[in-house]
């Protein structure tokens, strides 16, 4: 839960400075031509997508939070707990926008600021989502359970086939 309110905490914070510093289509470069920040407000998820859906996307958002509070409660992994933390703080971070901002309820758009070269333009928020999700595929692909426990690669694999029978020596027969 600390890492949630961490990066929710952080989420607000920077979103508030770029919203009061910087003009939409004034960018600041921070290295070169590649790292700047550009204010733009995202009606979409990802990438722009679905940007005539912001109600869906508002509703898909809160369930998320109430789905990652409701696992949070029977985790027995700190790396699930930070991964889930990620994705939570993040979530609660563009969820704030989609019901805080213009143009209202529902509907608000996510001020995105960060952009590095030609990927397209993100925030905190957005960045400890990815973050969180990727670290919760890699405990899933080895074997970290969220109740603490580890599942070998061993237990995955049911082979059908019998083992070959070997002699005294160890060699197969």
């Amino acid at each position: 839960m600390s890492i949630a309110a961490v990066l929710f905490g952080l989420d607000l914070l920077t979103k508030a400075l770029v919203v009061a510093h910087l003009r939409p289509g004034h960018p600041v470069y921070l290295i070169g031509d590649v790292v700047r920040l550009s204010l733009i407000r995202n009606a979409g998820a990802a990438f722009s997508m679905a940007t005539g859906m912001t109600w869906l996307l508002t509703l898909v958002a809160l369930a998320v939070v109430i789905g990652v509070i409701r696992i949070g409660r029977t985790l027995r992994s700190l790396w699930w707990a930070i991964g889930l933390g990620l994705v939570l703080g993040g979530a609660l971070g563009n969820l704030t926008d989609r019901l805080f901002r213009a143009p209202g309820p529902l509907q608000g758009h996510v001020v995105d600021f960060v952009a590095v070269g030609w990927w397209p333009v993100f925030n905190v928020a957005d960045s400890a989502i990815v973050c969180g999700a990727i670290a919760l595929v890699a405990l899933t692909v080895f074997g970290f359970e969220p109740n603490g426990t580890r599942t070998r690669r061993d237990d995955l694999d049911t082979d059908a086939t019998t083992p070959e029978k070997t002699d005294n020596e160890g060699s197969a027969a």
